[in-house]
């Protein structure tokens, strides 16, 4: 599989390498808040994963694929054990990467995502955001009150829009929808990984009301993340570190931190 240059954003200029990958539909600006909070004592990439944000787009996206793609940009940024922080989609690319090349990973932390497949579908949102009349909106205001219908949750759209830029004749997606489409299927699951295992130490972060980590799925972390530790954060969703970024951010340290004493 040849992997992709991925665009990305970066914090601080000294202290240990953390690499944070997105979730699906989201792009490296998401998180530029937590960046600057870690940016003190850290060294943070965050990155766009293909198809998403300013990263090319390309018609397929596996799990494999994107786990090449982080690989190629650890090897041509001269990084080494690396913090590697995933949300959702980005910490299914962040658990396959650490079990595949153990070696780049000093830490791993994965948000509100289990190495399971889902049966969660985004299919609906894609096609709710394909549907809209482009050539009739000229502001994300406007994207938010069409999507309204499809996807009641304001917040929910509010993140959705944050993918529309100004292009040459409007408002585009800056976004493969398309790929993540076709792609769906593998997406909601977990490639195969026979018996690896990463023996580094593992954070796996939920929100307390959020059903993405289940306590069914603790045997099949256990048995690929022997050393894995759970933390649920109490009035968060799906996407923690948005829901209580301050005491996400806490616990990301406190866990960075107690590696090192």
């Amino acid at each position: 599989m040849s992997s992709i240059p991925l665009a990305f954003r970066d914090y601080g200029k000294q202290g240990r390498p953390i690499i944070i990958l997105h979730g699906l539909f989201g792009n490296a600006r998401n998180w530029h808040t937590i960046a600057l909070r870690l940016a003190s004592e850290y060294r943070v990439y965050t990155l766009d994963l293909r198809n998403h944000g300013e990263s090319p787009w390309t018609p397929t996206m596996s799990f494999p694929e994107m786990a090449d793609d982080l690989a190629a940009f650890i090897t041509d940024h001269h990084l080494t054990e690396a913090v590697v922080v995933g949300h959702s989609l980005g910490g299914k690319t962040a658990m396959l990467f650490a079990l595949r090349d153990a070696k780049l990973v000093e830490q791993l932390v994965v948000i509100d995502i289990a190495p399971v497949r889902y049966r969660h579908d985004y299919r609906d949102y894609v096609d709710a955001m394909q549907g809209l009349d482009m050539q009739r909106i000229g502001r994300r205001s406007e994207a938010d009150a069409a999507l309204a219908a499809a996807i009641p949750e304001a917040a929910l759209r509010r993140f959705l829009v944050q993918n529309l830029a100004t292009g040459p004749k409007g408002l585009v997606w800056k976004i493969n929808l398309d790929a993540i489409r076709r792609s769906m299927a593998e997406l909601l699951d977990f490639p195969y990984v026979a018996d690896w295992e990463f023996e580094g130490r593992t954070l796996f972060v939920s929100g307390d009301q959020s059903d993405y980590i289940q306590p069914q799925h603790q045997g099949r972390i256990f048995a690929m993340f022997p050393q894995a530790e759970f933390t649920v954060i109490k009035e968060a969703g799906h996407r923690v570190h948005v829901d209580q970024p301050e005491r996400f951010v806490e616990r990301l340290i406190e866990f960075l931190e107690s590696a090192q004493a």
